[in-house]
């Protein structure tokens, strides 16, 4: 990627100098040579007062703003004035990341603001738009998991895919955490990037799927892939929306996240498990990956000059030419 500044400057700048014989030409033109000119003395001034100057006499004068105008196009034409483009060649070292995200019904309890689900949709949509540079990709999980969208650099169809992601995208039930990260793991593997990452977000216990998360884990360590496991709810019991003949009543239920798996799968992949009891706290673990994740930038600046004097030359020749016409066409004097 390439970008440009433009800005001006002067090859030859000491011929900025000259312009300090604008003045010296003003003071001869009005103390030496008007002083030249013929002049006819009369007694008293009334008679012509009536008389109002003609054309010719308004332009008297025109003839000197041309030639200093000319000599200043000359003066700036001969200090070399070029454009500069500053241009900065980025290249980025990117990082493809995978973020699996559990979708299940237990998401919907609200000890985050509104709820699990969307207190993680939220915090996952910050961090995507922080990182420009880099292929992101989503996969989602409950009883079984599935691509929500590929690792992209399209940034903005992913925030949309998140933004509208809730837990009746899957209709089996229970959390199948193994199938998820094996899913994300497949998805990032063939990346071409240096660093390939999976960011496991559940509130749960894996009770579904074919694929134990401890063997996930090893598949992921066997592809270089760096997991990075979050477990989200508060300590002890959680407030859970249940719908009943009479609307929806809260119920506390307990918070039971399998913690050793998930350490366990950080650690044989060289990641970070992290708890997160609330939504703040789910924002700082967010923000703490993304400094470990760094994507390296190489920026090479250079400069290319172009010559720009060829203006202020046809500028002064048009005006030395408009004075020549003014001065012996249209105000010539008798000699």
């Amino acid at each position: 990627m390439i970008e440009w500044y433009n800005d001006i400057r002067f090859s030859q700048p000491h011929f900025l100098w000259l312009f300090l014989t604008l003045p010296i030409m003003l003071a001869w033109y009005f103390f030496v040579l008007r002083k030249k000119k013929a002049t006819i003395n009369f007694s008293q001034t009334a008679p012509f007062q009536f008389f109002k100057p003609t054309l010719k006499q308004r332009l008297v004068n025109m003839p000197l703003v041309l030639r200093l105008l000319a000599v200043s196009a000359i003066i700036l034409g001969l200090a070399r004035p070029q454009s500069s483009s500053k241009g900065r060649n980025v290249s980025s070292e990117g990082i493809s990341i995978v973020m699996a995200l559990d979708i299940s019904e237990s998401m919907l309890a609200e000890d985050f603001k509104p709820n699990r689900i969307e207190a993680a949709k939220s915090v996952a949509i910050d961090f995507v738009k922080g990182r420009a540079t880099d292929q992101i990709g989503l996969v989602i999980f409950k009883g079984e998991s599935f691509t929500s969208c590929p690792i992209t650099t399209d940034h903005s169809v992913l925030v949309n895919l998140l933004s509208k992601l809730n837990s009746d995208l899957i209709p089996t039930p229970q959390t199948a955490i193994g199938e998820g990260l094996a899913t994300a793991v497949a998805r990032v593997k063939d990346a071409k990037t240096k660093s390939k990452v999976v960011i496991l977000l559940t509130d749960g216990q894996n009770n579904a799927g074919s694929i134990a998360p401890a063997m996930a884990g090893e598949i992921a360590k066997t592809f270089g892939v760096r997991v990075y496991t979050i477990g989200v709810g508060t300590k002890g019991f959680a407030p859970y929306p249940m719908r009943t003949p009479f609307g929806i009543q809260y119920q506390n239920i307990p918070v039971e996240i399998d913690e050793d798996v998930l350490q366990a799968i950080s650690k044989q992949t060289d990641g970070k498990y992290f708890r997160a009891t609330n939504k703040k706290k789910l924002q700082e673990i967010y923000a703490e990956i993304d400094k470990m994740e760094k994507t390296k930038i190489n920026v090479t600046e250079f400069r290319r000059y172009t010559e720009e004097y060829l203006p202020f030359a046809v500028a002064a020749a048009f005006l030395l030419l408009l004075e020549f016409l003014l001065k012996y066409l249209i105000l010539k004097s008798l000699p």
